[in-house]
């Protein structure tokens, strides 16, 4: 009698492509019995991984000082127990800035989370190896930098036009070339024209002058635009396909690739590619600023706070959190940056791993509250709100349009993340940038096309 695909779902095997193939092998070796078993024990997938019975403990480097702050603990401390069941996780951590990032069981911003032989693309987020690097400029004065800065930078969506765009290092197109996630028309394309681009949202060019030396300081903040984002999606979708068929009690957004995989082989290796292509972002910018004034670089150094760190079989996902640990960055060359908000110091920073921080230290100063309701609680023009908040400040938006959920209010207390980095032993702080000035964005959809063209469409209100 032959076989059907019911009859191999009545043994225990899952439907699948595989499924016609072994059907039709069956069927015309005339199959039975032990042969059967034997022939199909190939197509055998193991017990589905359970979810951990219990979180795995982690360490809590954050307390709430106020009410609103006791409401945004609670969350992350409810995410995290959740995340924490994650059958891959043996340890993480969360920091002083830490705030929601999605749903129970998202990892906030300001987390760490380590897994054995797994990579979690849901745990560095679409905006892979975002980071900040500085460039010490001598004596130079803080506003020519901004000016030329401002020449030279493009914040907002899209890339660069074919006119302005940088040059891209053939190393590195041959490295995008070399991995099967990144070799593709499209991605290339995009590396090309983002080259030299900041984004938008809390991404940032900040210049000041460094508390201990004088010395005129450029700091740039933002991650891997669009190629980034384009391998974090090809990540989630290979993720996917293995929580289906090795844990489907997992959530979605805590999906893992196997690291001993080819799957996770490739993965891993194009985070690093995705990497390389981060830093030279930054170094573009700041090296056409150099250029423009003619002037020196003094010194350069840069962290990412949004990446995944390796460490034997070890994947340390730092979503937000500023890697203390030399052993996290092969190409270490100084301390490291943390940035509380534009009226606030740059924070430069060293410091040990501890049972508690796992080699990690805050990467700013997070938020109490979302976009939304920290509009909702400003009174007053944006105008007012940001004369208001931005006084002595040289602070500029590329769009020309103001975005008040920038704002310093927008934040944590710096002063509060500052106290319980010392009090969690979270780094110590060996210098500061004190700020001069610095661009973003700013709100570039108010004016977008799209909104006008919307808005022309509504009926207008008569009275």
């Amino acid at each position: 009698m032959k076989k059907t695909g019911d009859d191999l779902i009545a043994l225990g095997f899952r439907q699948g492509k595989w499924m016609k193939n072994a059907i039709k092998h069956i069927n015309e070796n005339n199959l039975e019995g032990e042969t059967l078993k034997s022939y199909l024990e190939q197509f055998k997938l193991p017990d589905p991984i359970k979810l951990h019975s219990k979180s795995v403990d982690f360490a809590i480097n954050i307390k709430a000082e106020n009410a609103l702050e006791e409401d945004n603990v609670k969350t992350v401390i409810n995410s995290m127990q959740t995340l924490m069941k994650t059958p891959t996780l043996v340890s993480g951590a969360i920091m002083p800035d830490a705030c929601p990032a999605g749903p129970d069981g998202t990892i906030p911003v300001g987390g760490v989370a380590v897994a054995k032989n797994a990579i979690h693309p849901g745990m560095h987020s679409a905006d892979i190896c975002c980071s900040v690097m500085l460039t010490d400029f001598g004596k130079a004065d803080p506003k020519k930098v901004l000016d030329a800065a401002h020449r030279n930078t493009h914040f907002g969506p899209g890339g660069r036009n074919k006119g302005t765009q940088f040059r891209f290092p053939e190393e590195l197109l041959k490295a995008f070339e070399s991995n099967p996630l990144l070799n593709e028309e499209h991605m290339i394309s995009i590396a090309r024209s983002h080259l030299g681009t900041q984004g938008d949202g809390n991404h940032f060019l900040f210049v000041g002058k460094s508390k201990k030396t004088g010395n005129t300081m450029m700091i740039t903040h933002h991650g891997s635009r669009g190629p980034g984002a384009r391998l974090y999606d090809k990540g989630m979708k290979i993720a996917e396909r293995f929580r289906k068929a090795l844990s489907p009690d997992t959530k979605k957004q805590n999906a893992w690739i196997p690291f001993k995989t080819e799957a996770g082989q490739n993965y891993w290796e194009a985070l690093q590619i995705i990497r390389n292509w981060t830093k030279i972002n930054h170094e573009v910018v700041h090296n056409s600023v150099a250029e423009a004034l003619n002037i020196e670089i003094e010194d350069r150094y840069w962290n990412e706070h949004n990446f995944v760190f390796k460490d034997g079989d070890l994947f340390y996902h730092a979503k937000g959190a500023t890697p203390l640990d030399k052993k996290f960055m092969p190409d270490i060359t100084g301390p490291r940056l943390i940035p509380l908000n534009m009226s606030e110091p740059v924070l430069i920073v060293e410091g040990k791993t501890t049972t508690t921080n796992l080699g990690f230290a805050p990467h700013g100063a997070g938020r109490n509250m979302s976009r939304t309701q920290h509009r909702r609680s400003k009174t007053g023009t944006d105008v007012q709100i940001f004369k208001r908040e931005t006084k002595g400040l040289d602070i500029r938006f590329f769009s020309k349009e103001i975005d008040i959920t920038e704002l310093p209010s927008a934040y944590k207390d710096a002063k509060s993340v500052r106290e319980q980095m010392d009090a969690f032993g979270l780094g110590t702080v060996i210098d500061e940038v004190i700020p001069y000035g610095c661009i973003m964005a700013g709100d570039w959809e108010k004016n977008a096309p799209w909104r006008i063209k919307r808005d022309k469409k509504r009926p207008h209100k008569t009275f």
